[in-house]
């Protein structure tokens, strides 16, 4: 029989298992501020920009973010969810969040959340509120299927920036990338085969469009590139599709640089004088829809294809929080917990 507590020792807490969903971020609002803090913080990670900090603070603060968080925040505004007063990427990691949280209901001790690497919530405001709550083992989910250094690393970075000022850390695992994980391209197979199946028109071309880096990551031993390219070749190679029928394409690039090609936006551009004139169009590195989703693809890359002749132009949403989306990540989850639960 084990000897009780003596009458002033603090309450002991029942151990738990902390699971945190982590993608990149978003602004609180679309005003100027709001997207400036959030753009500043983003863009001042050294993971993401790796320019010189002498070269590169005053190019981002004296020119960049006086300009930018306008046209940011016009864009972020076109595709705010104005019911919650929250963006796209916030609702959806959410529901992600409560869907993974009911499925893992049957353990008692296990608690769900999310955070943002860029603003809020905030990865150190969770893991706190975790380890205080009694959350002895956390695992960290960085929703991106690709690894790079510019997304899951700095996710993980800021977990354990939080962590090292905890006197009393939880043991942490992190999940790796998953990007030829059988049931990640089964389930992203699935929603687009299902996706075209759904449209009124048959595509002469599917393209899958990830988000770019500049080419000198890649040369620095970033694995991103390569990750892509094995996806969009196993999820081809599930459908049982002829390699014509799928193309790679990259998004977003920012700043004079060469970024990794082909570009989505020229490739766009260019299809319709080649008699590519229907096409359905998704982005698997991103788990959730956002503004690079929603704004960039739907409505510019949209335009400006039909502008240049297109015909016909779809977007095959994000896997979010879809029943096939959420069984690749709870099953992910579950795996990583193994020997905990």
């Amino acid at each position: 029989m084990s000897a009780s507590k003596p009458a002033d020792h603090p309450v002991v807490k029942s151990p738990k298992i902390g699971v945190v969903l982590l993608n990149l971020g978003t602004p609180d609002g679309t005003d100027y501020w709001n997207v400036r803090r959030y753009l500043k913080e983003f863009l001042s990670d050294p993971r993401v920009i790796e320019t010189p900090k002498w070269l590169w603070w005053p190019l981002l603060n004296l020119v960049i973010l006086s300009f930018r968080p306008q046209k940011s925040g016009h864009a972020y505004a076109q595709i705010w969810d104005k019911d919650k007063n929250e963006s796209p990427l916030r609702v959806i990691t959410r529901d992600q969040t409560e869907a993974l949280a009911q499925r893992l209901a049957g353990h008692d001790n296990v608690m769900v959340d999310f955070a943002m690497r860029y603003g809020n919530p905030s990865t150190k405001s969770v893991l706190e509120k975790m380890q205080q709550a009694g959350c002895q083992k956390i695992l960290l989910v960085p929703l991106y299927p690709q690894y790079s250094a510019t997304t899951t690393a700095t996710a993980n970075d800021k977990a354990f920036e939080a962590l090292a000022e905890m006197r009393w850390q939880p043991a942490v695992r992190t999940a790796p990338a998953y990007f030829e994980d059988p049931k990640y391209i089964e389930t992203l197979g699935n929603s687009i085969r299902d996706g075209v199946a759904a449209l009124d028109f048959e595509p002469d071309l599917v393209i899958t469009s990830y988000h770019g880096m500049p080419v000198e990551y890649l040369e620095r031993g970033d694995p991103y590139h390569c990750q892509c390219f094995k996806t969009t070749r196993l999820v081809r190679e599930y459908l049982g599709w002829d390699k014509s029928k799928l193309m790679v394409t990259f998004q977003s690039r920012f700043g004079p640089t060469k970024w990794l090609e082909p570009y989505t936006d020229v490739t766009l551009e260019a299809l319709p004088g080649k008699g590519v004139k229907k096409v359905a169009i998704l982005a698997p590195a991103f788990s959730a829809d956002c503004i690079e989703t929603l704004e960039e693809i739907n409505m510019q890359g949209r335009e400006s294809f039909m502008h240049a002749g297109g015909e016909k132009f779809a977007y095959i949403p994000c896997l979010n929080a879809s029943p096939g989306g959420m069984d690749m990540i709870e099953n992910m989850v579950r795996r990583e917990l193994s020997g905990w639960l």
